[in-house]
């Protein structure tokens, strides 16, 4: 097997994990937002030091800090993944699995109009028109819905910013999330405490403290880290090491695309008329966005 389909199936499978990331979310909704991110941020600290200590770089890892642009930079992407995360899960345990697939499907023309005004990089025109499309289909929904997508529009942003930040961190992915985890550990730890000795509740008002009361629930709270970051992370890093660029960027279409059929297909969510005006928009803006992204890929063609 090349080493090409090996990133392929790759990227495949760990978009398969995303994608259906909201039936692991659902199968411990029990469980309040905050706490489920508190033991997904340590569990997932926990994964990438172990994978770290195993490739020998985990003593290095921290040094990494000492450097202020690093050490700015990863405090800054530490929190907008917290908030992506905890987005995520909102959504899926309170009915907006549909609205945050949206949000996905919406990030890459989000990183799109990031670059231009961010980093000043120039649009084509197809690309100004997919973000163009991408907008009148958020104005859709907002006026046939009567208010603004927040949900998918804090998930688009929050991952596109955080996209954009990790551009200027010069290391590996594991090291990176391993230290954005880690500075976001001990906000994490402090929250379980507080949850388990009674010091607060949560603002729900629903019961926390889950961990050991229930094996199953316990379980899939510890496997939150390495089953639905850690693992991932891993198979997408490869891929992007083996294949090209645009496949990379036509296959993450997969994720938000499984978030869709979750949503609607198993969660029932409702799929309105604005809904069935909006999404093929926002189709139609990514494939117009992809077939710029496959053009500007393709090698040019040799001299005569």
């Amino acid at each position: 097997m090349s080493q090409g389909l090996k990133g392929v199936l790759a990227v495949v499978a760990a978009c398969l994990i995303w994608g259906l990331s909201g039936v692991y979310f659902k199968a411990i909704a029990m469980v309040p937002p905050l706490e489920v991110l508190s033991h997904r941020i340590l569990w997932s600290a926990a994964f990438f030091a172990l994978v770290l200590g195993v490739q020998g770089r985990l003593r290095a890892a921290p040094a990494a800090l000492g450097e202020r642009r690093n050490r700015r930079a990863l405090i800054a992407t530490a929190l907008l993944i917290f908030a992506n995360w905890f987005g995520f899960i909102f959504a899926i345990q309170h009915g907006h699995a549909l609205e945050a697939s949206l949000g996905y499907y919406v990030f890459p023309l989000v990183a799109v109009a990031l670059g231009y005004f961010v980093l000043g990089e120039r649009l084509s025109r197809i690309q100004g028109v997919a973000a163009a499309i991408a907008a009148v289909a958020v104005v859709v929904l907002t006026v046939g819905l009567g208010a603004p997508p927040w949900l998918a529009l804090m998930l688009a942003g929050t991952f596109g910013g955080y996209s954009l930040l990790k551009r200027g961190i010069e290391m590996p992915p594991a090291q990176s999330v391993f230290l954005e985890t880690l500075l976001l550990a001990p906000a994490a730890l402090v929250w379980l405490f507080g949850l388990y000795a009674g010091v607060w509740a949560d603002p729900s008002g629903r019961p926390g403290a889950w961990f050991g009361r229930d094996l199953w629930v316990s379980g899939l709270l510890v496997l939150s880290g390495p089953l639905m970051t850690g693992g991932p992370l891993m198979l997408f890093s490869y891929a992007a090491r083996n294949i090209r660029l645009a496949t990379l960027g036509l296959v993450q279409y997969l994720n938000p695309t499984l978030q869709f059929g979750v949503a609607v297909g198993l969660f029932g969510e409702p799929f309105t008329r604005w809904h069935a005006i909006a999404f093929p928009m926002i189709w139609t803006a990514l494939a117009l966005y992809s077939f710029e992204t496959w053009r500007r890929s393709r090698p040019a063609p040799p001299l005569p």
